[in-house]
């Protein structure tokens, strides 16, 4: 059986359609988390990763009746990440469902919605079918429906979170802006410094920021993890456990 071991929890990562990735840890441990949250809800949520590291940032915040829920249009992926939720130190706040975006009717509004959607639109179709579903937005999962969703779903001071490649946005701003939510926050992010960021992390929210927060984040130098990397990830990774 596959298990990703983080320091506080692991992720049983065998049935899932997406497996523990990069981007998802980064979104996890980048996404502004204020400790107040008590509704939050993760789309698309695979192993539960990005769940479990929410769980773990917000333990020391008291706030009666937090619930951290997650979907999956993949039933195994729900499932595995439901199996590692309970598993985790944080099981009373934790729920998994197998459900689809257009399924799903909530019936609270959200102080913080996230997800690490699929977004290879015209990359090579891999060869398992949930991957596929998992990697592309014919799965019906783009960040447009999850902005329509957010647009319906959210609190009035509440944030969504994404990890989107670069290129996204522009676009991603346009549609967001189009809907009536505001930029609060970017995160670039390269993999190497004399590369382009190919990824973002991007915060939207119903409230007009007249200064979006914008940081950038290089994974690796010289063959090895960066210092601001390792910091990050310092309290989840078992190879930052010596910072």
């Amino acid at each position: 059986m596959g298990v990703f071991r983080f320091k506080h929890f692991s992720v049983v990562n065998e049935r899932s359609a997406m497996k523990v990735n990069t981007d998802g840890v980064l979104l996890g441990v980048c996404m502004t988390l204020s400790g107040t949250e008590k509704h939050l809800l993760d789309i698309g949520t695979g192993t539960g990763t990005i769940a479990l590291i929410a769980a773990q940032r917000l333990a020391s915040y008291s706030v009666s009746g937090r619930i951290i829920q997650a979907i999956d249009i993949d039933e195994d992926s729900a499932e595995e990440a439901a199996t590692n939720f309970a598993a985790s130190p944080w099981a009373s706040f934790l729920s998994a469902s197998h459900c689809s975006i257009a399924d799903f009717k909530p019936e609270v509004k959200y102080d913080l919605i996230f997800s690490n959607p699929p977004y290879f639109d015209d990359s090579l179709q891999a060869p398992q079918q949930k991957r596929n579903n998992a990697r592309h937005t014919q799965s019906g999962l783009s960040y447009r429906e999850l902005i329509d969703f957010a647009v319906n779903y959210l609190e009035p001071c509440g944030r969504i979170a994404m990890v989107l490649p670069s290129d996204e946005q522009a676009r991603v701003l346009r549609y967001a802006r189009g809907c009536g939510l505001h930029l609060g926050r970017i995160v670039k992010i390269r993999t190497v410094p004399r590369k382009e960021p190919s990824r973002i992390i991007i915060e939207f929210s119903r409230l007009r920021c007249e200064e979006p927060v914008e940081d950038e984040i290089t994974i690796q130098s010289e063959g090895k993890y960066t210092q601001e990397y390792l910091s990050l990830t310092r309290d989840f990774y078992l190879f930052s456990e010596n910072l």
